[in-house]
């Protein structure tokens, strides 16, 4: 800790040990603790070590919103130094960001989830995580999470959030653009783990398409629940939650239910941990692989997709469409044979490298065919 204190130039021992609720509740330090104390336990657990722990191919990494940057460390993308530095500077900018307007962000519980989501756009809200368990978390002016506590959608409960403001919408635009000159110089690698992402549950493949995609969840929605349901399709058979832990595992228990969960609260809980990856270990690579897998964009570009209908099969090296950049236009391709469950991007759309531009399955899947794509 003492190490992660001198990389972000904050006291993280002090506010991890001492220091009372009031001194920690600043985004700019909670954001760098948050992330070393879930780096400490993975450390503990031998998650960030190449010669110890569970094998990379018997986990997956996912984390929610700030802790997706643990996520990222723990499935090797990114260093725990880079992650704390990462950390540090998304903090500081993020609160900066804050004190430009009063917003902030309201919980909704239960209600039907068409209606919440109505209702927010009535008050110009943004849906800014979507956790599942038919939970909901509203961003914006506080005048307007004022009109919807006083008058919510019919069977939700709204509970007013302790944040510094409305996290993961367009008034986080300033810290995005300042975390994306710093994001320039962070080192990144592919991942060694199966990484989702908050932005649609799906997997990265890339180590830069994990930074840009850290970057832009500062104005995008935490798709929280696309990542559960990602999970309840692979078939995760346990879940480690890192601290600060309970908030997710209360999830996972309510979306998926009978899966061993794992709340490393205290190090008294890291010995229940080790006995859930020591369980896990002695299971195949085939048995923890997703059964998708994803075409992704080789350049940044425009998109052209082939005339190919969602649910069609596939074979290795079809065409797909072309990615044309300033230079070149690049063509992409099937890599193996499959199913196209899901074209993820229109024509039209502009794109980064490492993007995702379409979901496949295995042909041993059977998919219904949705028509073609719109």
């Amino acid at each position: 800790m003492s190490w992660f204190s001198a990389v972000c130039g904050i006291d993280l021992v002090a506010l991890g040990t001492t220091a009372d609720a009031e001194e920690i509740k600043d985004t700019a330090v909670t954001q760098p603790l948050v992330v070393a104390l879930g780096l400490l336990a993975a450390d503990e657990l031998g998650l960030l070590r190449s010669d110890g722990g569970a094998p990379a191919d018997t986990t997956l990494s996912a984390g929610h919103s700030v802790g997706e940057i643990t996520a990222a460390a723990v499935a090797g993308t990114l260093s725990p130094e880079a992650a704390i530095a990462f950390a540090a500077v998304r903090g500081r900018e993020m609160a900066a960001a804050c004190r430009l307007a009063p917003t902030g962000m309201s919980a909704l519980l239960g209600g039907d989830e068409e209606q919440v989501l109505a209702r927010l756009g009535e008050l110009g809200l943004t849906p800014a995580n979507r956790n599942g368990a038919g939970q909901i978390v509203a961003a914006g002016a506080m005048d307007a999470l004022t009109a919807l506590a006083a008058n919510p959608p019919a069977k939700a409960r709204v509970l007013p959030l302790s944040v510094a403001g409305a996290f993961h919408t367009s008034y986080m635009q300033p810290a995005q653009d300042a975390l994306s000159v710093f994001a320039d110089g962070i080192s990144a690698s592919d991942p060694s783990r199966l990484l989702l992402t908050n932005s649609d549950g799906t997997a990265v493949e890339t180590g830069r398409g994990t930074v840009r995609r850290l970057v832009a969840q500062l104005t995008s929605p935490v798709r929280f629940d696309s990542c559960l349901a990602a999970m309840r399709d692979i078939g995760v058979r346990g879940i480690i939650e890192l601290p600060p832990a309970g908030v997710l595992a209360g999830l996972v228990k309510r979306e998926l239910k009978g899966v061993p969960v794992v709340a490393v609260k205290t190090p008294d809980d890291l010995d229940a941990a080790r006995d859930m990856l020591t369980q896990q270990s002695g299971k195949t690579e085939d048995e923890h692989r997703p059964d998708w897998r994803m075409v992704v964009a080789p350049v940044r570009g425009t998109v052209s997709l082939a005339e190919v209908s969602e649910g069609a099969n596939v074979g290795a090296g079809t065409p797909l469409g072309l990615v044309t950049s300033r230079r070149d236009a690049v063509h992409l391709s099937a890599g193996y044979d499959g199913v196209l469950a899901e074209w993820l991007v229109v024509d039209g759309d502009l794109v980064d490298a490492g993007d995702p531009i379409a979901r496949l399955y295995p042909t041993k899947i059977a998919i219904p065919d949705r028509g073609a794509r719109r």
